[in-house]
């Protein structure tokens, strides 16, 4: 049987990998490993998917795993975060070029807490210390329109999927190849967008394919890049979102464009039910106590049950709800941004507001929890920190582009990435202008 995983050292061909996505040439940047290969495919009917049980663990954190929005229940909640006052920004890098409006990659701290990774627009991964010096550049295959998921980080491998329709895994401390799964083995995956939820040595994430639009649930074996499961129906109209596990329930949800929640039986994967919402599901819903929270672009959020997916209830902005709520339990709070340019906080058993906050602009990323602040990014460039309790704002940070990644609190300081400064991006009778890169940022303790 043919492997679709290729191993092997920093330095391979470079050449795009776009299927379909469109022409592009690989970008080469001096020093940096480049990771682009193309592997034969590989026959998935032979392989077999039995996950071992364990205990509960809600986060992973302060072990030697870090994902997306903190854990497999995607709640964006740090308990132990402590928020400065008045932060100043400790350091930036330009990462971000691209105008493609998906949210960007969020950083993520390395599970031995030195370093921060994160991956750009431009199909690059990069590897900072916490001082913001570089330690590594690695250039993937995902050229066109880069990678916008966020790495799960395994001991000492980061692994994300771009949006050349492959994976790619990634040794924190140099930078190096570990493996790469091509789109071949992907079914012809075009692009993955989707985070990878990690659990008990298996990758949970979904891909995207046309003719037609349409998406797959994988599980992938985290070590070695193996194919081990996929469900043979096809979810509607090519989803962005990342799984969330709820073991408790024993549940994994993940949303679509086609405006749909599917819900699966967790760690047997079968089939259990789906929502219909009215508009498209482009965010991650965060699991908790036995209900999901989702965002639709028909401006409404919904809570729904995850044992048969009936409606708990739903709340109504003014705007699409494309952001990734955030969920603290010990308040029980959804918190929640639109494109109509507010934050809310809703009750998380009833859906009652307790209150608003306008941010200036549309609220397209993450919300992250701490217990004194939430914190958010909106399109009017600035980072926000809010009181948890009424909203208020306690400060705001000026950016260069609209701020989509999670802010990620870690050691005293928040990591957070930026969309690009683009002239003209949405006027079709002139070319897109670049102004200026989009930064990583790291702000830290004001004097």
């Amino acid at each position: 049987m043919d492997d679709p995983v290729e191993r092997g050292s920093t330095r391979l061909e470079r050449r795009a990998y776009l299927s379909g996505l469109g022409a592009a040439a690989t970008v080469g940047l001096a020093g940096c490993a480049t990771l682009s290969a193309s592997p034969p495919a590989y026959d998935r009917t032979q392989a077999t998917f039995d996950p071992p049980e364990r205990s509960y663990d809600e986060t992973y954190s302060g072990g030697d795993v870090t994902m997306f929005r903190r854990g497999v229940r995607r709640l964006g909640y740090y308990p132990d975060a402590a928020v400065p006052d008045d932060p100043t920004v400790e350091w930036s890098h330009p990462i971000n070029a691209v105008g493609h409006t998906a949210a960007k990659s969020s950083p993520r701290p390395t599970p031995d807490g030195e370093g921060i990774v994160v991956a750009s627009d431009t199909g690059r991964m990069y590897g900072f210390d916490l001082d913001g010096e570089r330690r590594w550049t690695a250039q993937t295959g995902a050229t066109y329109l880069g990678i916008h998921g966020t790495p799960t980080i395994v001991e000492g491998t980061a692994i994300v999927g771009g949006y050349d329709g492959s994976m790619y895994a990634v040794d924190v401390e140099t930078g190096d190849r570990v493996w790469r799964l091509s789109r071949s083995a992907l079914d012809l995956s075009i692009a993955i967008g989707s985070s990878p939820a990690y659990w008990d040595g298996v990758l949970y994430f979904q891909t995207e394919h046309k003719h037609p639009a349409s998406g797959r649930l994988w599980a992938v074996d985290a070590e070695t890049g193996e194919p081990l499961w996929t469900d043979d129906r096809d979810i509607g109209g090519m989803p962005h979102p990342s799984p969330a596990i709820d073991p408790a329930t024993e549940r994994l949800v993940a949303g679509s464009n086609d405006g749909i929640v599917y819900a699966w039986a967790f760690p047997s994967l079968s089939f259990e039910w789906s929502f219909e919402t009215g508009g498209e599901v482009k965010g991650t819903p965060p699991v908790y106590e036995g209900k999901t929270y989702v965002g639709s672009w028909d401006d409404s959020i919904y809570c729904l049950d995850l044992l048969d997916g009936t409606e708990r209830w739903s709340f109504e902005t003014d705007g699409i709800v494309m952001s990734n709520p955030g969920v603290d339990p010990e308040r029980g709070v959804v918190y929640v941004g639109s494109g109509d340019g507010r934050v809310y906080a809703l009750d998380a058993a009833t859906g009652e507001r307790r209150w608003s906050t306008g941010v200036g602009g549309t609220v397209l990323g993450s919300l992250t929890v701490t217990p004194g602040a939430i914190l958010v990014g909106s399109y009017d460039t600035n980072l926000y920190a809010l009181d948890p309790e009424t909203g208020a704002i306690r400060w705001r940070v000026p950016n260069r582009g609209h701020v989509t990644s999670e802010p990620v609190p870690h050691d005293g300081r928040i990591y957070y990435a930026e969309r690009a400064d683009l002239r003209d991006y949405w006027n079709d009778d002139r070319e897109t202008e670049l102004v200026e890169n989009g930064h990583v940022y790291c702000l830290g303790p004001g004097e």
